[in-house]
């Protein structure tokens, strides 16, 4: 765990403004920023390699302020990681322009610069499960797990609860892949993600309604 915190006994008061540590004046914004700057150092040079003294300069806030605001480093993290997606991928869940089989295959709709799962970075650097933003990451990964459970028991999957697992499998590993080959692998997932689907999803029989909205057709003998 982080040792980092602010020191024991600590009971000043909060005020609405205060001096950063370039003598500036500095309002209600401070915790936006001191989050902002967590977001720009975690990503490019780690967790354990950014202090708080290089987090408050960067933020532009003294470690007063810092730890007004956050009781300690680990609680930070914990919270940088859930600024990410607090509503576990709404732009593709809560879609409903599309079929929940086209929900499942556009999870896997990224950017070829997408970095490394911010909550598989996080797990793996701090080496620590009992960690506030470990054990974040994990239920994140588990509300991953089970809303594309949930979107493959809308689309018809025979077992929604196997292929939410394997999509989320793939999701990250194709993450990790894009990562250590610095070249994008979510194009070949989403092609491996879609014959897992349309071999999960039994084929509709003739004349009912299929996963597009549509109704298959009868063929003349």
């Amino acid at each position: 765990m982080y040792t980092d915190k602010y020191p024991t006994g600590y009971t000043g008061c909060m005020t609405e403004l205060e001096k950063g540590p370039m003598g500036r004046r500095r309002g209600r914004g401070a915790r936006e920023r001191i989050l902002s700057a967590s977001q720009q150092l975690f990503r490019d040079q780690g967790i354990n390699r950014t202090g708080m003294d290089q987090l408050c300069a960067v933020a532009q806030v003294s470690k007063r302020t810092a730890y007004q605001h956050f009781a300690s480093k680990d609680e930070l993290v914990a919270e940088y990681l859930r600024r990410f997606d607090p509503d576990v991928m709404p732009g593709v869940f809560d879609r409903t322009d599309l079929t929940p089989r086209e929900r499942l295959i556009a999870v896997f709709d990224m950017p070829a610069s997408t970095p490394l799962c911010p909550y598989i970075a996080a797990a793996v650097e701090l080496h620590d499960p009992q960690h506030p933003a470990s054990q974040y990451a994990r239920d994140y990964k588990t509300e991953i797990a089970a809303r594309l459970t949930e979107t493959a028991r809308e689309a018809g999957a025979t077992n929604p609860e196997q292929l939410g697992e394997q999509l989320a499998l793939l999701l990250d590993g194709a993450s990790a892949r894009t990562r250590v080959l610095n070249s994008g692998s979510f194009p070949t997932a989403a092609a491996i993600a879609a014959v897992l689907i349309d071999n999960a999803i039994p084929s509709p029989a003739p004349g009912q309604p299929s996963d597009h909205g549509g109704t298959t057709s009868r063929t003349s003998d």
